[in-house]
């Protein structure tokens, strides 16, 4: 009797998951539904709802005299960003990671160009080691390791000093936006510190996309009678500009939103997340801290829109 049972069992259990594949398999909507609702709950409550989050409480009431946070909506946290103080900061930052972005660009430039020229087998291999080995450091280690090559005594001004280039160097750090007794108390040695450490993600989107433009385009150009100066300008730089835009998308928000770097290297100047860490931890203004937190998130939402317009999602 138990047999006839588990032999009348067996079936209905298979028919059961056929008839299930069977109408996962006509319904290709409903399959896709149930492959993406896991990671869009995850997307939709923890991602965003915490942005939604971060969003309400910027609006809320901070009271300078008890301290505390009340759920009060107001725009009091938005109107003291445009204060000079505050203001400045955020321009601060905005520069930063823009001339971080073009000098990168300028330097990844023609490292990707040999790599997706120049190289193959074996040796490409060895460029991508290269490339990549500074981002399997601690970015910690990195950071600290830098103040000691900028301060003075480092490796920077022995090198600066064999060159006869201490006289250069002492004028360029008296400049107003450079200024520090140091480069490691400078602007510029900031400046350095972001572009050796961001480099790496402006020099792999370049690359791909170099290596998408077509040799006969090249030669095709060679064979026109167009210079090397402009085969570059009219053809390599128009199809190899997405690589630039995507590359720049990662040096421009990493440097936007960083708080070690500033802390550990360059004058005393407040960046956006060094101020947001600033009004949340040893102040406790909520409110102030999230609305220095959206500042990035627009700017960063306006980037990639025009980013997106100039093809560099494809880069990617």
């Amino acid at each position: 009797m138990s047999m006839t049972t588990a032999q009348a069992s067996a079936p209905a259990r298979g028919g059961v998951g056929r008839s299930l594949s069977n109408l996962l398999y006509r319904r290709s909507t409903l399959r896709l539904l149930l492959l993406l609702t896991p990671p869009l709950l995850w997307f939709g409550v923890v991602y965003l709802g915490s942005l939604l989050a971060l969003l309400a409480q910027s609006f809320y009431t901070f009271d300078d005299f008890t301290m505390e946070v009340t759920p009060e909506l107001s725009w009091a946290s938005y109107k003291a960003l445009l204060d000079d103080a505050n203001a400045d900061i955020i321009l601060r930052t905005v520069g930063m990671s823009a001339s971080v972005t073009v000098a990168s660009a300028v330097l990844a430039f023609p490292i990707a160009y040999y790599v997706a020229r120049y190289t193959e087998g074996l040796r490409k291999g060895l460029f991508y080691v290269a490339i990549m080995l500074p981002m399997w450091a601690s970015y910690i280690v990195k950071a600290y390791a830098w103040t000691v090559i900028l301060t003075k005594g480092g490796i920077l001004y022995w090198l600066v000093g064999k060159l006869g280039l201490d006289g250069a160097l002492e004028w360029v750090l008296e400049l107003p936006y450079v200024g520090g007794t140091s480069l490691s108390t400078s602007n510029l040695g900031r400046f350095l510190v972001f572009t050796y450490v961001w480099l790496p993600f402006m020099i792999l989107p370049i690359q791909a996309a170099i290596e998408r433009v077509p040799p006969q385009l090249l030669q095709a150009s060679a064979d026109l009678g167009a210079r090397p100066a402009q085969t570059f300008r009219t053809v390599i730089l128009p199809l190899a500009f997405p690589g630039v835009v995507a590359g720049s998308i990662f040096t421009f928000s990493l440097t936007l939103g960083d708080y070690i770097i500033p802390q550990l290297v360059g004058p005393p100047g407040l960046f956006i997340g060094s101020m947001v860490y600033t009004q949340q931890g040893s102040i406790g203004n909520l409110p102030m801290a999230a609305a220095f937190t959206v500042v990035p998130i627009v700017i960063v939402g306006i980037y990639l829109s025009i980013a997106r317009r100039l093809g560099a999602f494809d880069a990617l």
